[in-house]
């Protein structure tokens, strides 16, 4: 599981900052539609609202440290 997770993160990393602030918008809304849609009617994996999350954090935290300069 750490592969997996590892890749996403040289996965963001490769990115230039505006596509990175990019799919941080396009995740965050994806995010929100499916909660939305999991209020209305229960999804079949919820666990994929946790997984969501995870990404947003993942990118979040690649944006952070390029406003550090890290």
């Amino acid at each position: 599981m750490a592969k997996a997770t590892k890749a996403k993160a040289d996965d963001y990393r490769s990115l230039d900052t505006e596509a990175l602030n990019e799919r941080v918008k396009d995740e965050e809304l994806r995010l929100k539609k499916t909660r939305f849609s999991h209020a209305v009617n229960p999804i079949d994996n919820p666990l994929s609202i946790k997984t969501q999350r995870r990404a947003i954090a993942r990118l979040k935290t690649e944006q952070r440290k390029r406003e550090l300069g890290s």
